[in-house]
């Protein structure tokens, strides 16, 4: 599934492309991916000039004046920006137009989502998220306070969307390896001192998976079609019974929220 530093390769690489352009049209061809596509409401868009391409959370916004476009990748969703006479491939679900080229979102699974806000940009999907995880708002201090009463494993407090956005599968296995916590411990139990430079990790673990690309996924890659180089620098995910990079121990596996998750008994002591 793609996850945050996917979405924003994503959205920089559609922005070169589409941000400063008008919408000469929008085709669905498909009336339901995990939700229905309101396409009567993105007709309104055509002849708009997009202002702006954003993010919040794994949600990708194209921006209008009077409106926009929402499109989430689900588990199994690509973009690419091609010429608008490049043939349909399966999966082909959404094309947004802009002069000679088409943004084109392709989904196989149909987990993904297109849908509008009008110019307020407000939206449902965007009410129960918490801060982005590279901004000032996600601190040491709301983590804390996230974590003082809750008793869930700390693995599955950090993917809590409501607590912080974007902290997926890969790079919350990553972030606790850096720190030295155990994926099980009790949000409650984690020491004082490891919350901000859990904090930090989190942070440069993202910001260093969106330089290098996003992470490379069977589902998932570049705009351009390049997929992402982060993977080969991962020291935990999918790497299950092989040895740590920094102690040699092997690394081990459980299951927690029913998410793969993979540490080191050694560097990350229960």
């Amino acid at each position: 599934m793609p996850e945050l530093p996917e979405v924003e390769v994503s959205r920089l690489g559609v922005s070169q492309h589409l941000d400063g352009k008008t919408i000469s049209d929008i085709v669905i061809r498909t009336p339901k991916l995990r939700w229905d596509i309101p396409k009567a409401d993105l007709a309104k868009l055509i002849g708009q000039k997009i202002t702006a391409i954003s993010r919040r959370a794994k949600y990708l916004i194209i921006e209008t004046a009077i409106g926009h476009i929402i499109i989430h990748l689900g588990m199994s969703g690509s973009l690419r920006v091609i010429d608008k006479s490049t043939p349909l491939k399966k999966h082909d679900h959404v094309d947004v137009t802009v002069g000679d080229k088409v943004l084109r979102l392709n989904d196989p699974r149909r987990f993904g989502a297109v849908l509008y806000a009008d110019e307020s940009g407000e939206h449902q999907v965007f009410e129960k998220l918490g801060p982005e995880p590279l901004t000032d708002a996600f601190n040491a201090e709301h983590l804390a306070e996230k974590c003082a009463k809750r008793k869930a494993a700390i693995k599955l407090v950090i993917m809590d969307n409501p607590v912080v956005v974007g902290v997926g599968n890969i790079y919350a296995n990553e972030a606790l390896f850096l720190t030295g916590i155990h994926p099980l411990t009790p949000a409650n139990k984690v020491p004082t001192e490891k919350i901000p430079q859990l904090v930090s990790t989190i942070k440069d673990v993202l910001a260093a998976a969106i330089k290098q690309g996003g992470t490379t996924l069977k589902d998932f890659s570049q705009t351009d079609g390049k997929p992402g180089y982060f993977a080969q620098s991962l020291f935990v995910y999918g790497r299950e019974g092989e040895p740590c990079l920094r102690c040699k121990s092997e690394l081990q596996g459980v299951k927690i929220g029913q998410r793969a998750s993979v540490f080191c008994s050694q560097c990350q002591p229960e």
